[in-house]
């Protein structure tokens, strides 16, 4: 598996394991297992997705069969938007590690930004959910912290403390580009990571899409992760098949050319969750 480096040194995969929607129990369990002994490094989970104490379990399960060591690992959780705040933060980390467990994590995400719909002192709100954050990384609790769904004007008092995020993960795929979040984390050195880069499977039946996999021999699904590779961001692509957790690392064996890309880039907008981090009001 390729990494990429951090702004803080740390090694990150360049390929996730997304399990967003991934049900707990046993499809879960065997769902990370599985990606782990077909070569995913990196598992991306948060407390929301209620997966996981069964994503720790696979985790567990790869561990003890000796196919994997904890160290080569990459885990991702993520504070949900109800824990917000230093104390609260704190508390959900504990019982997200416990959850999982692990003795430490690799990445710690806030889940989404507190907004001003919602709070007249959201940027003070995510200062202090910051703040725990960059205590817990200090404390060695966890490698690197980060974000999830930040625009610029989230990230900019973030940028002036003492620990700049590492990450900052947003929705990405040839239908949903954001391009504005995507130039701004670019310059100021923040590793981007795509939720959705298949869109959820949007993007599996279009036509333009699926003129261009061909090309390559290859499903839509590895040209939509090869996109994000190519375009320099982290997909976490999300199965519990078998077979598509295995084909969706068959992407470092091709290349989509320059006149390729700038097809898929000029693409309507389509597939998009739509989840504005400005309007959300959970």
């Amino acid at each position: 598996m390729e990494t990429k480096t951090l702004n803080n040194g740390v090694e990150i995969p360049v390929v996730g394991y997304g399990t967003w929607q991934t049900p707990s129990g046993e499809v879960a369990v065997a769902g990370v297992k599985h990606a782990i002994e077909a070569g995913y490094r990196h598992i991306d989970t948060a407390a929301v997705y209620e997966n996981e104490p069964s994503v720790g379990a696979g985790i567990a399960k790869a561990l003890a069969s000796g196919v994997v060591t904890r160290e080569e690992l990459f885990v991702t959780s993520k504070v949900w938007n109800t824990e917000r705040g230093y104390e609260t933060t704190l508390t959900a980390f504990e019982k997200t590690l416990s959850d999982l467990g692990l003795d430490y994590l690799d990445l710690y995400l806030i889940h989404w930004p507190a907004n001003a719909k919602q709070f007249d002192r959201w940027e003070e709100i995510n200062l202090e959910t910051w703040r725990a954050m960059t205590d817990l990384y200090q404390a060695g609790k966890i490698r690197a912290i980060g974000v999830s769904n930040f625009k610029p004007h989230h990230l900019e008092a973030l940028m002036q403390t003492e620990v700049k995020p590492a990450v900052n993960q947003i929705e990405y795929h040839p239908g949903f580009l954001q391009s504005d979040i995507v130039d701004y984390c670019k310059a100021n050195d923040i590793v981007l990571e795509a939720w959705s880069p298949l869109g959820t499977g949007e993007m599996l039946t279009n036509e333009t899409l699926q003129e261009i996999a061909s090309k390559y021999d290859k499903s839509v699904a590895q040209l939509c992760i090869r996109f994000c590779l190519q375009n320099d961001l982290v997909p976490l692509p999300k199965s519990v098949t078998p077979e598509r957790i295995e084909e969706n690392l068959e992407v470092f064996d091709f290349e989509i050319a320059d006149e390729d890309m700038a097809r898929i880039e000029q693409l309507p907008e389509f597939g998009t969750k739509d989840l504005d981090p400005d309007e959300i009001d959970f």
